[in-house]
């Protein structure tokens, strides 16, 4: 059995490859991958395996995000410290969903459910995927605005108005082009895939920034970047190594807005 793991923290991978190890000494396991954007690359490329580990949080995005860019038709064990992305792994072609950290008992369970999943079952994913990400899509698009709370009015914030959205101690804020904070009621991994991928960029746990936000990039210590926005900043934006090549790619692709 061939296996893929998606997951961006070390020692949870490290846990998971040891039990892997005693409970099916028979797989092996042809890639660790830590973002969205390693999985985008690695399952453009390779032939699909038979099972992935899928961490759902990576340091630049949802993991439903790979399921957008290219088509995954293996069976997903999906794997989170976040309870409330259950329902929406198992719309997708989820087989079990794990909560970490993960037990010897529930990577056993889940590996059981799939030896009893029959051929037809195994190609009905596929499907599951494609629909998921029309879905989402159809989402990104209708969302054009963000209602948000101005002392006792609503008003809708749109999109193309923000510069950048922050978290810090569970609590979102969205900050336009003048400058003008709101608190937001969803979570930054909710706004990211409501957001458009050309216009928006996850710069890193705490950050999401707007193209047309971006005013200036530093090179920082260990080959990081740091970023400048047109409007002032909570803490300084860095943009981690493994992510810099990405990034210069989404600055300067060229969009026909542009």
């Amino acid at each position: 059995m061939r296996l893929v793991i998606v997951e961006d923290e070390t020692a949870a991978a490290v846990n998971l490859q040891a039990i892997l190890r005693k409970l099916a000494p028979e797989a092996a396991v042809e890639a660790v991958l830590e973002s969205v954007q390693e999985g985008v690359d690695w399952f453009g490329s390779h032939p699909m395996p038979d099972l992935v580990f899928m961490d759902i949080h990576l340091a630049d995005g949802d993991s439903f995000r790979i399921f957008e860019r290219v088509e995954v038709t293996a069976p997903v064990i999906f794997t989170t410290a976040y309870d409330r992305y259950a329902l929406e792994a198992f719309r997708v072609n989820s087989i079990d969903y794990l909560l970490k950290p993960i037990s010897e008992a529930d990577v056993e369970r889940a590996l059981n459910k799939l030896r009893r999943l029959t051929g037809f079952e195994r190609k009905d994913y596929g499907d599951r995927v494609r629909t998921l990400a029309a879905e989402r899509r159809s989402a990104v698009q209708e969302q054009q605005a963000f209602l948000v709370h101005v002392r006792d009015k609503i008003i809708p914030l749109k999109r193309e108005e923000i510069a950048y959205c922050y978290t810090r101690d569970e609590r979102v804020t969205a900050c336009d082009m003048q400058g003008r904070s709101y608190q937001l009621d969803k979570t930054l991994e909710t706004l990211q895939t409501l957001l458009p991928e050309a216009d928006f960029f996850r710069a890193n746990r705490q950050f999401i920034v707007s193209r047309r936000a971006v005013s200036e990039i530093s090179v920082w210590f260990g080959s990081r970047l740091t970023l400048s926005l047109t409007v002032s900043l909570p803490e300084r934006i860095v943009i981690p190594k493994a992510r810099v090549p990405e990034f210069k790619r989404w600055l300067t692709a060229v969009h026909p807005a542009d």
